[in-house]
């Protein structure tokens, strides 16, 4: 399930920012040279209404497909979120099998351990449920409010990625000694880096102060970290695979 549920975005999504400021750099040109044209050449007929028109419908094409874009964009973002959230409380069900199908045949006892990985697993499916993610891309293009629905899932996709990867690190921990606990060694490789617990309010200040710039960088970090925190997951997933397999249970 890994490949479909924990796509790499790639942050030539980030070109979506661009987008927007070719079609206002585009649209004051066209508007200049046109002024300027008839300014210097009043009597003469050198397509300047064609040349205007034309220019005005490439800025209209350009903001479609930027909104078209936009929208594509919130919808991968929460899509594979859900994916994931999903695809790991199975995992996090599967494991707890096994240990305790494992700790059965070996007698030991793991009670608290184990009792600690389910209450992960209980606390997971609680707090992360699944948000629509069509839904919640058709809201952030409704005018007047779109921006304020923008910011709240850009809330809601950093924080729940950072609560997401400090659960799933609480859990490894308690497995690593509930199978050591069994005679099994299987240590989690150090994350080469962890998702901080990034400050909401601050990142909203700085992309309102810098009217919008700074949500790009916004954006490149709601890409990056579930990327990293995929990475992390290879490092883990195939070892602790191997090390199950190896026992047969």
């Amino acid at each position: 399930m890994r490949d479909e549920s924990d796509p790499r975005m790639s942050n030539a999504w980030l070109l979506i920012y661009l987008i927007p400021v070719f079609a206002v750099i585009l649209g004051v040109g066209v508007i200049f040279w046109s002024i300027l044209g008839m300014m210097l050449f009043p009597m003469e007929d050198l397509g300047v209404i064609p040349l205007l028109v034309m220019g005005i419908l490439v800025v209209v094409l350009l903001i479609i497909v930027g909104f078209i874009a936009n929208l594509i964009l919130t919808y991968k973002l929460i899509k594979r979120r859900n994916t994931h959230f999903k695809r790991q409380i199975f995992l996090f069900e599967d494991v707890v099998t096994a240990a305790k199908t494992m700790t059965g045949k070996k007698g030991a006892d793991v009670e608290v351990g184990l009792s600690s990985c389910e209450r992960t697993v209980r606390e997971a499916k609680a707090e992360e449920t699944e948000k629509g993610a069509v839904l919640w891309a058709i809201l952030s293009a409704v005018p007047y409010v779109g921006f304020l629905v923008s910011w709240y899932i850009y809330y809601f996709l950093m924080k729940d990625f950072y609560k997401h990867e400090r659960r799933e690190d609480g859990f490894w921990e308690d497995i690593s000694r509930v199978l050591d606990k069994c005679g099994i060694t299987f240590s989690v490789p150090r994350r080469s880096e962890v998702i901080p617990d990034r400050s909401f309010v601050l990142y909203l200040i700085l992309s309102i102060i810098t009217m919008g710039f700074f949500g790009i960088y916004w954006m490149y970090v709601l890409l990056k970290d579930p990327n990293e925190h995929f990475k992390h997951h290879i490092q883990v997933e195939d070892p602790l695979l191997s090390t199950l397999e190896s026992l047969k249970l």
